[in-house]
């Protein structure tokens, strides 16, 4: 890819890193334990195949993330806003970790954690800008991301251990 077709080259960025990400949340972590396939977008919330929109969202959400990788990949995944993110990654207790979100379409979103001192809660724009957090991992961590009434679109995130 050259820089000469900046729209191309956007596209092309966001299609590759949409395939990275896609095929890291099934790999497995390298630690010898075997991983939990993540579900797909279309795999989550009504069972329903996304329209064509909420892909285009989803791409979009995932191309931000691949923008700011930040070290090894924990856990990842997507949702549908109006489905909200609840995980409780497999993190070790005592390491840091960075926390990457993003959240694509209309409205808001709140990241909270429990334990609270795993981090601080946020409210995330559905804007596409990344809000990145250095969280430390207590025994278990529950990471909870839920859209605001009448927000709609996609939320993506990335946990890496730095």
């Amino acid at each position: 890819m050259t820089c000469s077709n900046p729209r191309a080259w956007l596209a092309g960025c966001a299609v590759a890193a949409s395939a990275i990400l896609l095929a890291s949340c099934t790999s497995g972590s390298g630690d010898g334990k075997a991983s939990k396939d993540l579900p797909s977008p279309a795999a989550s919330g009504s069972r329903a195949a996304p329209g064509s929109s909420e892909k285009k969202l989803t791409e979009q959400a995932l191309a931000a993330l691949g923008a700011v990788h930040s070290g090894k990949m924990v856990e990842a995944g997507s949702e549908r806003v109006i489905d909200g993110i609840h995980t409780e990654p497999s993190l070790s207790e005592g390491r840091s970790y960075r926390l990457n979100l993003v959240c694509v379409g209309n409205g808001t979103a709140r990241l909270t954690f429990t334990p609270a001192s795993t981090g601080t809660d946020t409210e995330v724009p559905c804007d596409q800008s990344v809000v990145q957090q250095r969280i430390t991992a207590h025994k278990p961590v529950h990471v909870d991301v839920d859209g605001a009434k009448g927000s709609t679109g996609v939320l993506a995130w990335r946990i890496d251990a730095i």
